[in-house]
């Protein structure tokens, strides 16, 4: 083989190198784009199913809240219904105590009346018994 078919297959080889790297990159490249897209499609898609997602929690959450707001005003009215009866028990226990402490104090008053009758009429037996003179 002369020199000059050595350069021609040495320059052949080089230009069949360099195709097939160039046709390697640009299936390398087309096929990175592609699954690259694949990719992009599959986040998106994964983007609006989690965003719908989160808007059903949302909605949910929020007629929890709604739930939740009216199960408490229906707290607050019973506990304000509660209240009332309750005070309404104590005004009446307060107006039975009042009334029975009364009754005590007449009976109380009645007692000491007829103590001292008692007593004055014991002093008069006294007298009369031991025959001390009537202070009248």
């Amino acid at each position: 083989m002369t020199d000059p078919q050595a350069w021609t297959l040495i320059g052949v080889f080089v230009a069949v190198m360099l195709g097939g790297m160039t046709l390697s990159t640009t299936l390398i490249m087309r096929t990175t784009s592609a699954e690259i897209g694949g990719v992009r499609d599959t986040v998106g898609s994964l983007r609006e199913s989690v965003e719908a997602q989160i808007g059903g929690v949302r909605e949910t959450v929020g007629s929890l809240r709604e739930s939740v707001e009216g199960q408490i005003g229906g707290v607050r009215e019973t506990v304000g219904s509660l209240r009332e009866s309750v005070e309404a028990q104590i005004g009446g226990l307060r107006a039975e105590m009042n009334a029975r402490f009364d009754a005590v104090d007449a009976r109380f008053s009645s007692m000491d009346a007829r103590i001292d009758h008692l007593d004055r009429d014991v002093s008069a037996l006294t007298r009369r018994i031991w025959g001390e003179p009537h202070p009248d």
